[in-house]
């Protein structure tokens, strides 16, 4: 009985170990949805379980996690990085918008540890509408591998349904779960159809994940250690009124 319980017990720790699944955090942005030509928008790095409001310090985020990069990508499609300071449970940048459009902010790490047999890559991005959306308000201004988009975040309300994209490889990422978590941790799987979309009607007000996770079968060294597969996670919040 002993040798049974020890050997699940055992399992239950490696499956801990080796599925990021059930680790379950996420890198993720938070920014308000509009800003203002001449005015510096703050953006804001958070690391955690969402769900849970269960929000990691900053200088206990694991591995080089914290060398994340970060970039802003202007209406005219010019590159601004930014360099993000630590705060107690977060890491903060600023830019200032000086074009009418919308601006995407870019996040992107690839972990230098391998957890488990995994390699992990986390991705996220988030969307500021500055004066008008006539430039810049498109999905394929996140270059990042994997994605989350929607073309009125800034003007999400509740009992009113958004829509969004997934993206993956630069292409619409078709018949691929999406998880969409309320501001109180309800949480709610849904499938992207053929042209990578998916829709859902908020029925409160508040803060909302939209998380895309793909696992890629690719074995391979990183860093001195080897895995089997690709763990590849990207997050937008969408803020609703």
């Amino acid at each position: 009985m002993k040798s049974n319980t020890l050997k699940k017990i055992t399992f239950f720790l490696f499956m801990l170990a080796a599925t990021p699944q059930l680790f379950a955090h996420a890198l993720w942005i938070e920014t308000k949805a509009t800003g203002t030509k001449g005015k510096a928008q703050e953006i804001s790095i958070y690391f955690g379980e969402f769900s849970d409001n269960d929000i990691t310090k900053a200088d206990k985020w694991f591995s080089d996690l914290k060398d994340f990069t970060l970039v802003v990508v202007s209406p005219s499609k010019k590159e601004i990085k930014l360099t993000a300071k630590a705060l107690d449970n977060k890491y903060q940048a600023f830019f200032t918008p000086d074009e009418d459009g919308v601006y995407t902010i870019v996040m992107h790490h690839t972990v230098k540890d391998v957890y488990g047999t995994m390699k992990l890559d986390y991705n996220s991005s988030a969307t500021v509408v500055v004066g008008n959306k006539t430039a810049g308000n498109h999905a394929t201004a996140n270059n990042n591998v994997i994605s989350v988009f929607s073309e009125n975040a800034d003007i999400a309300k509740k009992n009113i349904k958004i829509n969004a994209f997934a993206l993956y490889e630069g292409a619409s990422a078709k018949e691929q779960k999406i998880k969409v978590i309320a501001p109180n941790g309800w949480e709610k799987e849904l499938w992207t159809n053929d042209k990578g979309e998916i829709s859902f009607t908020p029925i409160w007000s508040g803060n909302y994940m939209v998380e895309f996770a793909y696992t890629e079968k690719n074995a391979g060294e990183h860093n001195g250690k080897k895995y089997d597969e690709i763990w590849k996670m990207a997050t937008y919040l969408i803020s609703v009124k």
